[in-house]
Parts: structure tokens; C-alpha cells; sequence
């Protein structure tokens, strides 16, 4: 049946946009660039960020601190060995103030307690001359690590003697006090030479502490009469309480040089404001005090500056060889990976006999080969040798994944060299996997020359040279009665290579050119 065409007016029919020309809308968003999102991705990481925040902050403690402490790694003190932690903000507590809890009978308790009976205020090897006493005796007190070390015998010539004493006239501090004669020292000493004990002993081998009516030690000071001269050379007006001048109490006078030999005087020191003068006003090296923030090792080495300055090393260290390997693997591997035939046939054989040779033996050669050559440089060359070789396989199996892709073929039909092809078309899409493998690299390096500095089987213990495996070698003697020695080194180990696995895993998934533009 034929349909017949119905007539509709014009004016029903109008235009939707009829004053506004249509036309694509612009994109508010602008490109990324491939670095920058692979940073987005990898901020969204969480733990990676974790692990980079403390990598930084690992990497400017060990740039920073040499400069700002003290001390350097060539510092040592004889009698500040196995010092504890100290740390002025928590002095008043019982937490990292440099001391430790000790038990103690009575005459060994003494011992301390005297110390600062002696030099006073300031000087307490008890903390605080604070102590208690159990049922059984025993006196339980925390020891002070600094001032435990209390008095020394010196020797010092006599232009020293002299500076010594106008040292003390100017400042108001003394630092020389009274000799006891070896006849009047405890005969229980296992070292007649100890200067802490002062006090007057009794009975059988002289073992029994004699008190005075008010509980106190009765000081056993060598002593001439005022009459005479005693001719000790001693001029300071700083003497000890119950001397008026030169004339005690008891109308004699103390001598307070035990020994005048042809050259040296041999003196007894309170060693802690021995140590502020000769290190403040003889030497100037900057150090002001003994003070040492992490403690010290058996050699008398300030931790802080030595885990700093090992830090230091190994970051330096670690990093020039993952950059050496990084370069020379990533040249190797590419070589492989893209002619592949018997090219990657005889270069695989060659990785892979280096690679069977275990890196100790390498090491243990070339030292001995080398013999008095650096041993830094032995090193370098011993990670080297086989650290590339790694790298070089990332590089190669990227390479066989890549080379075969159709903008690779492209560039190849349009005529593009093999050098243009494997810098410009393929490694940056391996850049990823190498820049993560490089970033794994680095703890490795630093975990395995620990290692070696640990067994003692490279040693760089030497000048201002030390390393992280150096000062865990040093705490392992001591582990029961200084395990700080050997925790914070260790801590510091565990912290780096923890961080540096969640920095390299958030690198490999920032990276991988398959979630590039990924929101999730």
C-alpha cells in the first residue's frame, strides 16, 4: 500500500546550537613525562617512600656528623674504653645518661662512692651520690662510665707541670690533688698503681675500709711537716678541703708531687679535668669534654664518629661500584642481547666461567698478590671483577624481550642504525629494571664488604678509614659487657638494607612501562 508523504511545517523544526559553533573541547590535562611518572607511581608506594625517607636521612648522617663531632676516627682514649651512650637531653633520667646499674658489696661500692667524695661536685662516679642498700648488704646504684675513671698517675715535664698549675690558679679548677705513698695504698690492689684509692684500709692484707665519726673515708695523703720543706715544686693556690693555704688542719702540709725524676714529675690528676685541659688548652683539637653520644669502642673510639665516617665510605664506596658495574654490565648485556647468536653464545661462557669463581677466593688473591697495596683498591677491583656480571644479564634478557617489538622493527625498516636502536629505542624501556636491579646493588655491596671487615679478612681499621663491618668486628669482644658496641653498627645495617629493599621494589614498579598512566 503506498504511504503518502505528510506535509510538516518549517517552524516546528529548529536548531540546537544555532548561535554556538561546536568544536572539540580542550584537554585540561597535560602530558607526562616518563620519569616523572614513574615518580607518581612510585609516591603512591608507601613503604617505598618509608624506605627512601630513611635512605636520605641515613645518607646526610653520614655526610653531616664528621663534620659536626669532636672527634675523629684516629681519636682514641686509653681510659674511656667501652664508655656507655650519653645523651645530655635524658642526663636526668635513668635512659641513655651513661650509666649503668650495678650491684656492688660494700667495698667495692666504696671505691666509686669515694671518687666523688674526693673531687667533689660534678666528679660523682655514683650518680648522684644516690645509692640503696638490700637485706643483703649489697648497694644497688647506677655507675657513671665517664667519672668512674677518677684519678691517674702522669708524668709530665716540668714546663708542663708549670702550665698545669697556672692553668688551675686562672680557671679555679683543680685538677692536681695530694699523692698517697705505695706504702699506704690497700694491699688488696690487683694494680698498686690505681690513684682512686686515698683512703685509710685496716686489717688483715689491709682490706677493711676505716670510716671517721661521720661515715667518711679517712684520706691516707703523703704529707711533710709545715715546718720543713717539702720542695714538691707544687705552687697552685688550689689545694684540697682542710688545707689553709700550704698548712693543713693537722699543721702538715700535703706533697702533691709523688715522684721528681731528671726530666718529668710524676702527679696525680683527676683525669676527667686532665682531660678538658690537655685536649682545650694544650692540643686545641676541638674537643671539649669527653662526651660520646653512642659510647665507645674497646680502643676508645667515639662510635658516633666512626659509624658516620664508616657510613660515609660505604654509601661512596658502593655507590662508585654499582656505577662501574652498571656501565660496563649494561654495555656487555646489550651486546648480547641484541646480536644474540654466537655472539651472546661466547660472551654468556665467558659471564658465566667468572661468575663460577666465588668472589672470597678473588678477594683472598688479590690480596695476597697485591700484598701492602691499598686495601680499597683490592676491594674495588674483587666486586668488579664479577660484580658486572649480574648487571650484564638484567641487560641481556631485557634486550631478547625487547629487540623483537614492532617499533623496534619500524625503526629498523626506516633504516636505523644497531647504535641508534639499542640507546634509543630499546634501553630505556629496560631502564627501569636496571635502575632497580643498580639500587639493589648498592646494600649488596655494602652488606658484603661488612661481611669481610667482619671476618677480618680485609682490614680497614687504619688512619681515618673504618667501615660499619670494622666496629661489629670490635663489638663482637665485648658483647657481654659493652653489647652497645656491637648493636648500633648492627642496627644501622639492618635499618640501610631494609630501606634500600623497599626503595628498590618501589622502583621496580614505578618503572615497568606496563602500568605507565596506571591510576591504581
Amino acid at each position: 500500500m503506498e504511504q503518502k508523504n505528510t506535509s510538516i511545517p518549517k517552524e516546528k523544526f529548529k536548531f540546537v546550537n544555532g548561535e554556538s559553533r561546536l568544536h572539540d573541547t580542550k584537554l585540561d590535562t597535560k602530558p607526562h613525562s616518563y620519569f616523572y611518572d614513574a615518580f607518581l607511581r612510585f609516591c603512591k608506594n608507601k613503604g617505598s617512600v618509608v624506605g627512601a625517607v630513611v635512605i636520605i636521612f641515613l645518607i646526610l648522617f653520614a655526610i653531616i656528623v664528621p663534620f659536626c663531632t669532636q672527634y675523629t676516627v684516629a681519636y682514641t682514649d686509653t681510659y674511656y674504653r667501652t664508655s656507655i651512650p650519653r645523651a645530655k637531653l635524658f642526663q636526668s633520667t635513668s635512659f641513655w645518661d651513661g650509666c649503668e646499674a650495678r650491684s656492688d658489696s660494700k667495698r667495692n661500692f666504696i671505691y666509686y662512692f669515694a671518687m666523688g667524695e674526693e673531687a667533689g661536685e660534678g666528679h660523682y662516679a655514683v650518680k648522684n651520690q644516690e645509692y640503696t642498700i638490700d637485706d643483703s648488704g649489697f648497694y644497688h646504684y647506677r655507675l657513671d662510665s665517664i667519672h668512674k675513671v677518677g684519678m691517674k698517675y702522669i708524668d709530665l715535664t716540668y714546663a708542663q707541670y708549670e702550665n698545669l698549675q697556672q692553668y688551675q690558679d686562672k680557671t679555679g679548677i683543680q685538677v692536681i690533688y695530694p699523692t698517697v705513698l705505695l706504702l699506704n695504698r690497700p694491699q688488696f690492689l690487683p694494680d698498686q698503681t690505681d690513684a682512686n684509692y686515698y683512703y685509710q684500709t685496716t686489717g688483715t692484707n689491709r682490706t677493711d675500709i676505716v670510716y671517721d665519726e661521720n661515715g667518711d673515708v679517712i684520706p691516707v695523703y703523703d704529707y711533710y711537716l709545715a715546718s720543713e720543706d717539702g720542695d714538691d715544686q707544687y705552687t697552685s693556690r688550689m689545694r684540697v678541703e682542710g688545707e689553709d693555704g700550704f698548712i693543713g688542719e693537722d699543721g702538715n702540709a700535703y706533697y702533691y708531687t709523688y715522684a721528681i725524676l731528671s726530666s718529668t714529675v710524676e702527679v696525680r690528676v683527676n683525669y676527667y679535668e686532665y682531660y678538658i685541659y690537655y685536649h682545650s688548652y694544650v692540643l686545641k683539637d676541638g674537643i671539649t669534654e669527653p662526651y660520646f653520644v653512642f659510647g665507645t669502642t674497646g680502643n676508645g673510639q667515639d662510635i658516633l664518629t666512626c659509624l658516620a665516617s664508616g657510613a660515609r665510605f660505604s654509601f661512596i664506596f658502593a655507590i662508585a661500584v654499582a656505577a662501574v658495574n652498571l656501565i660496563f654490565g649494561a654495555i656487555y648485556g646489550a651486546i648480547e642481547g641484541y646480536y644474540g647468536g654466537k655472539t651472546d653464545l661466547i660472551m654468556e661462557r665467558v659471564s658465566d666461567i667468572l661468575a663460577a669463581v666465588p668472589s672470597m677466593i678473588v678477594i683472598t688473591l688479590l690480596k695476597l698478590h697485591m700484598g701492602g697495596s691499598s686495601q680499597i683498591l683490592v676491594l674495588f677491583i674483587a666486586f668488579f671483577m664479577t660484580g658486572w656480571i649480574g648487571m650484564a644479564s638484567t641487560t641481556r634478557m631485557q634486550f631478547y624481550r625487547y629487540k623483537n617489538q614492532e617499533y623496534v622493527l619500524a625503526a629498523r625498516t626506516l633504516g636505523a642504525k644497531d647504535r641508534r636502536i639499542i640507546w634509543k629505542h630499546i634501553f630505556p624501556n629496560a631502564l627501569g629494571t636496571l635502575v632497580t636491579s643498580c639500587a639493589l646493588v648498592i646494600p649488596s655491596m655494602i652488606f658484603s664488604e661488612a661481611n669481610l671487615s667482619y671476618l677480618g679478612i680485609i682490614n680497614l681499621s687504619s688512619g681515618n678509614i673504618t667501615s660499619v663491618g670494622t666496629l661489629i668486628s670490635q663489638g663482637q669482644a665485648s658483647l657481654t659487657t659493652a653489647p652497645f658496641i656491637a648493636l648500633i653498627p648492627s642496627v644501622f645495617l639492618i635499618l640501610l638494607m631494609l630501606s634500600f629493599n623497599l626503595f628498590g621494589n618501589g622502583l621496580r614498579d614505578a618503572f615497568n612501562p606496563s602500568l605507565r598512566g596506571s591510576e591504581d
